[in-house]
């Protein structure tokens, strides 16, 4: 028998009810009221999410709001991330789950698989890369720039030697949230546009690099890959490489009620985003 686990497929949400209902569930899961939950979802408007950690001067505030770009901090760490073209994943599971493993390394290229076997389902050569030499494992520790498709890091899903998603991930209450972001397109200038430079080199800089490092989906394919085949194939993925049925689930009304709760505390909140 596989285990079941539950599938929510949110569809475009605002910033902060993402945000919102990632922390929800990991708190209904930590509570047992509900089973390890996969969620898809996307984002209206697109967003610029930054980490947990991030300092808000890096941002050009200024951009966000002329190009209508909404803006959250997330509750995992990590560099900030542009929400546009995407299908982005959370993964909600115990830390005691089954064969998951301690460290949060292995725990996120154990939990990974599934994006690996989801890129497969899509007809891309996709494989976990690993930094290879001492230099690259330093540079993981010190991170050189504010935007997150920089730095390929340990079990970075890489297609043709370029980033192809980024996650991350917190642990609280004795549960994993995982979640991060499968590019369908980039839009490197408006990305750019969003961050303070020191100078206009360091700026053109990052603009040569970024190329280089990450890369959207449908650049890589001859064909258009749409957000409803990512859906289906991740989905098959995820279910192939954790053993697992994905069985949909609807939220109850008081579920949506604390979800509405948290995300006006906390991620509807100028004090949580632009703390720092």
């Amino acid at each position: 028998m596989k285990t079941k686990w539950y599938f929510i497929n949110s569809g475009p949400c605002s910033p902060s009810y993402n945000m919102a209902l990632d922390e929800a569930l990991l708190d209904f899961h930590s509570k047992g009221e509900i089973p390890p939950v996969i969620r898809f979802y996307q984002w209206n408007p697109p967003t610029l999410s930054i980490g947990y950690f991030q300092k808000v001067q890096d941002i050009n505030l200024e951009a966000l709001k002329a190009q209508n770009i909404g803006f959250v901090r997330r509750p995992t760490g990590g560099r900030a991330v542009l929400h546009d073209s995407e299908l982005t994943y959370s993964i909600i599971v115990t830390e005691q789950y089954p064969n998951l493993p301690e460290t949060v390394t292995e725990a996120y290229r154990f939990l990974s698989e599934g994006l690996l076997k989801g890129f497969h389902n899509l007809g891309l050569d996709a494989y976990f890369s690993i930094p290879d030499t001492g230099e690259k494992q330093e540079a993981l520790k010190k991170p050189k720039s504010a935007v997150c498709f920089d730095a390929p890091s340990w079990y970075e899903l890489v297609v043709e030697g370029k980033k192809v998603a980024g996650s991350a991930q917190t642990r609280q209450k004795g549960v994993v949230l995982q979640h991060g972001a499968i590019l369908l397109d980039l839009d490197e200038d408006k990305l750019l546009s969003l961050f303070n430079f020191p100078s206009e080199e360091a700026k053109n800089r990052m603009r040569i690099h970024l190329p280089e490092r990450a890369v959207a989906i449908n650049r890589l394919t001859t064909r258009r890959i749409t957000i409803e085949e990512c859906i289906d194939a991740f989905k098959k993925g995820f279910e192939e490489a954790l053993q697992i049925d994905l069985v949909p689930y609807e939220l109850t009304e008081e579920q949506k009620n604390y979800v509405r709760k948290i995300e006006e505390e906390k991620y509807a909140n100028d004090e949580w985003n632009f703390r720092k």
